[in-house]
């Protein structure tokens, strides 16, 4: 079983960036189609980037322009570039297979935004 760790979260203010990690503990990401997700308060987690197993990326539409999505095959990491934050980025952040394995979620990351 591959172990998911996402770190990199915290509180940024409108308009700022944070860079999120997610360590695999083996090799997946090159033979996977992963994404991330995120889940806010009260909704439903959602997939906002993904790599397919081709390696070509995709984007919700809320993100389109503003997230990039990255990986390192080599150390096992995949990021997730997050600028021009907004308020309604709110949540915690998920990595995972797409379609999503239950086993290997983790404990995400928090990311606020707020003044």
């Amino acid at each position: 079983q591959v172990q998911l760790v996402e770190s990199g979260g915290g509180l940024v203010q409108p308009g700022g960036s944070l860079r999120l990690s997610c360590a695999a503990s083996g090799s997946i990401f090159s033979i996977n189609a992963m994404g991330w997700y995120r889940q806010a308060p009260g909704k439903q987690r959602e997939l906002v980037a993904g790599f397919s197993r081709g390696g070509s990326t995709n984007y919700a539409d809320s993100v389109k322009g503003r997230f990039t999505i990255s990986r390192d095959n080599a150390k096992n990491t995949m990021y997730l570039q997050m600028s021009s934050l907004k308020p309604e980025d709110t949540a915690v952040y998920y990595c995972n297979r797409i379609p999503p394995l239950e086993r290997d979620w983790g404990q995400g990351t928090q990311v606020t935004v707020s003044s």
